[in-house]
Formats: structure tokens, sequence, C-alpha cells
């Protein structure tokens, strides 16, 4: 094929000392390291009020959704990174999917890009459970609020404040390579929906 598909990873957080930033920096450099195209993203480089429909309105799409559309339009393939907050992922992550929702073709369909990209999702926590109750609202959010299709292959790194080392790998080589073979089923599926008929 002429592209290569590529692959796009991010956190659902800004914060500069985030685990789960640490865990998307993995991701991209486990597949950079297999030969697959990959780019960290880091979403505090595309901040966004707070969703508001009068203001989408009055003054229309923000330009870092549009960026940030645009960004994921460029990659076939999407992992991102989902910390825990009470149970559920961050405000910031679903803002960011909201205010991408909201960008029209031409033809003014919504949502296109969540339809014709691959999902893969993981979380890192100092929790036990890893930040894993926070998937599966990002995941309903995904599948059932924007078209898209998501891996049923998961990954949930508990002490993850204790599961890198000084490269940033996990510790655990079990983990590691769990997350390894996600991504390399992610490249794959997205190689697959890139390569199906419009």
């Amino acid at each position: 094929m002429p592209h290569h598909t590529r692959l796009l990873f991010f956190a659902g957080s800004a914060r500069e000392a985030s685990l789960n930033k640490k865990l998307a920096r993995l991701g991209s450099t486990i597949a950079t390291a297999n030969g697959i195209v990959a780019t960290f993203a880091d979403l505090g480089d595309y901040p966004l009020p707070l969703y508001d429909g009068d203001a989408e309105a009055r003054d229309g799409v923000p330009d870092n959704a549009v960026k940030l559309r645009a960004l994921m339009q460029a990659h076939q393939g999407i992992f991102i990174a989902s910390p825990e907050y009470n149970a559920s992922y961050t405000p910031l992550l679903k803002n960011a999917l909201d205010w991408v929702s909201r960008i029209k073709d031409e033809d003014a369909i919504a949502v296109p890009v969540y339809r014709t990209r691959v999902f893969a999702l993981g979380s890192a926590s100092p929790g036990a459970l890893g930040g894993l109750r926070s998937l599966g609202d990002l995941r309903g959010v995904l599948e059932l609020g924007l078209g898209a299709l998501v891996l049923p292959d998961q990954i949930a790194v508990g002490k993850a404040h204790e599961a890198f080392d000084e490269h940033g790998h996990l510790k655990d080589k079990a983990l590691q390579d769990k997350f390894k073979a996600i991504i390399q089923r992610l490249a794959h599926a997205a190689k697959i929906m890139r390569s199906e008929p419009a």
C-alpha cells in the first residue's frame, strides 16, 4: 500500500506528570519500535472552552477542536489512555470528544472521524484496578454516542506510580507484552478499515 498505517496516542489528562500520558507515550514508543508510524499528542496543547451550544452558535467551533480533529483524521488508529475520576473518565476528555463531534463535513454530516477510525483504550492509576472503571464509560460514549469501532482488548495498569522503569517501560514484562499486542492489533484493524472501499 502506498501509505503507512498511522497510530495516534494521547491521554485524557493535561497534567505534566500524568501516569496516563506516560502510558500513551510508551504506546507510541512501542509502535515506533515495531515499525508502525506513531504520534503522541498532548491534549494540553489543544485547550478548549467547556462545550456550550450557545457559544457554538455564536462563535462557531474553536480552532483547537478543528486542529484536534485534523490530527485524528491523519491517523487511522487511535489509542486513548484514560485517567479515572470518580469511577469515570475525565471532563477534559469528554469535552474534547464533544467538541470534535460538532465539526461537520461539507455534506453537513457530523462525527464521521469517529466512524472511520479504530480505537483502543487503556488506563493507568495508583489504585489496584488501574483506572479500569473509567474505560466502560469511555467505551460507551465512543461506541454508542459516536459510532466508533473500539477494540475489545484493553490495558489497565494498576499501582502505576510504581509500574514504570526509568526508561518509561512497564516493569511487568507480561503487561508490556500485552500492551504491544494491543498496539499491533490496533494497527492491523486500522489497516483493514483503511483498505475498505468508501
